[in-house]
């Protein structure tokens, strides 16, 4: 072999190992064993290295999960609630209504002139109520129920000795849920033990 060829495969060798960090190169001039220790040390760090980045990519990935479930749950709360705003707002007009209903006298139930007219309220009232319904729009119960201060707002107390205290006896103002959330309390009058 002349040097030429000798030259031209050193320069080979040389050109395959680079890029690969010196302490991997073995120059001989090391003893064996010293070069060993130093490899088996950089493959130790080296799956050190790999063992975190495992553990961060699960943790990335758990976190990912839970963004993703909060922002499903957001979503579905958007949907369910999204009408949370006009609801508490159109109950001033089933409040309204149902005065309206209530105000009316027997005599004018039965006048033939204002049959009419008593039948269209309470339809409308009636249609309010279903579309409430359809949205997920309920009455608390009240009357007769012990107070419950999660959906009851106690206005006054009444002594009374027909009912056993802390029961509702008035309703003042009707309280209503949508879905399982308070969209408004009862404003009731419950029952004390008379003096």
């Amino acid at each position: 072999m002349n040097d030429n060829d000798k030259s031209q495969m050193d320069a080979a060798a040389a050109e395959e190992l680079k890029g690969v960090p010196e302490e991997f190169l073995d120059d001989g001039s090391e003893d064996e064993g010293e070069g060993a220790d130093a490899l088996s040390e950089a493959l130790e760090n080296l799956r050190n290295d790999l063992e975190a980045a495992k553990q961060d990519v699960l943790y990335a990935k758990a976190e990912t999960q839970n963004v993703r479930r909060r922002l499903e749950k957001d979503v579905a709360d958007a949907r369910a609630y999204a009408a949370t705003g006009f609801a508490r707002d159109i109950l001033s007009v089933w409040d309204n209504l149902s005065r309206a209903v209530d105000a009316i006298p027997e005599s004018l139930r039965d006048d033939d002139k204002m049959k009419g007219l008593v039948i269209g309220i309470e339809a409308t009232q009636r249609e309010l109520e279903k579309v409430f319904g359809q949205h997920g729009v309920t009455r608390i119960a009240s009357m007769g129920l012990p107070l419950d201060p999660n959906q009851h707002q106690a206005m006054m107390e009444v002594p009374s000795a027909d009912h056993e205290a802390g029961t509702v006896v008035q309703e003042m103002q009707s309280g209503w849920m949508i879905k399982d959330r308070l969209l408004r309390p009862a404003m009731v009058a419950v029952s004390k033990k008379p003096d």
